[in-house]
């Protein structure tokens, strides 16, 4: 730069024009760096038409210069310098929805005031769900669970607990459960609280599919009511409950098929029902927590059109009496 300058005005000189003066020293150097710092800034190119309105005054000027338009040269210098300064003016950003983020890079436009956004001026979702935070019902969602319009897993049975949660779906409705979303069963005896028909079974009583504590594969034989020596483990596992549990009073209830007139069954089905109670006073039960009552074929719990269904309803069941 400096040789070319030093060039420039030795042909000046030799051209018989002025001597050495600032525009070749100082405003044509000037102008110069303001057109590379343009440059450099890329102003070439997001306002290639004023950038190039710059360079052809400042090649105008270097042209007056030679001509010896000094004066000229000097002028056309500093306009060149003033306009690459103002090139490209910053143009107010417009901010439509006043989210912090101007409109010319916000993806999401028309956020509602107040609402929290990225970069990018899109509301913020924390738990990726693609409902934004202010909408979202059910924040903290995990990663990769479906989530309705309002942000929240899908509950199919209604139970107050989302299927990805939910070990027992199908509740129905109305059916109380817990954390798991299984339906309650307060006396743990396997058998949901609303099918329960015998609720507050005593612990490691075995009950049928209604809930009610059964002295399980005690058979009798027909016509008969007396204990076979191969049940009496069982009977003596009613035993170990009751001593658990000495404040526990229990109906022993006798059932039978329908076979036979009903006074006669009801009386069958009592002398069932004494039996147990004879062989758990034995075994140190306190008669006075002991109830009998014969029911007969009035509470049938399985066909009685077969013989395996007459078999299951020759039972004895105990009912607690807290």
């Amino acid at each position: 730069m400096k040789r070319a300058l030093f060039f420039i005005g030795l042909i000046l000189l030799l051209s018989g024009c002025a001597g050495i003066d600032p525009f070749l020293y100082r405003e044509l150097p000037a102008t110069d760096r303001s057109i590379e710092e343009a440059r450099k800034a890329g102003l070439d190119t997001r306002c290639p038409a004023a950038f190039q309105e710059v360079v052809k005054l400042r090649n105008q000027a270097e042209a007056a210069y030679k001509e010896c338009r000094t004066e000229e040269a000097i002028e056309l210098a500093k306009a060149a310098q003033e306009k690459a300064s103002a090139l490209c003016p910053s143009v107010p950003l417009i901010d439509t929805d006043g989210d912090g983020v101007p409109d010319s890079q916000d993806r999401c436009p028309g956020t509602p005031r107040g609402v929290a956004v990225d970069v990018k001026g899109c509301p913020l979702d924390s738990d990726g769900d693609g409902v934004p935070d202010y909408n979202d019902q059910c924040p903290a969602t995990p990663q990769g669970v479906g989530v309705n319009a309002q942000g929240c897993p899908p509950d199919s049975d209604g139970d107050g607990i989302p299927d990805y949660k939910d070990r027992c779906p199908g509740t129905p409705k109305g059916v109380k459960v817990d954390s798991k979303g299984c339906p309650l069963d307060r006396d743990g005896d396997g058998v949901y609280d609303y099918l329960d028909e015998c609720p507050n079974t005593p612990k490691g009583a075995q009950v049928n599919a209604k809930g009610c504590w059964v002295l399980r594969n005690v058979e009798f034989d027909t016509d008969k009511w007396e204990i076979k020596p191969v049940y009496y483990p069982i009977l003596n596992r009613v035993v170990e409950i009751l001593k658990a549990n000495p404040t526990l009073r229990v109906e022993i209830q006798g059932h039978t098929d329908n076979r036979g007139t009903r006074a006669y069954n009801l009386k069958l089905s009592e002398n069932r029902a004494k039996a147990v109670k004879d062989y758990l006073v034995k075994k140190g039960i306190h008669p006075s927590r002991l109830f009998v009552k014969g029911y007969g074929f009035s509470q049938p719990v399985a066909s009685n059109a077969t013989a395996e269904g007459r078999a299951v309803n020759r039972r004895v069941q105990i009912k607690p009496m807290w």
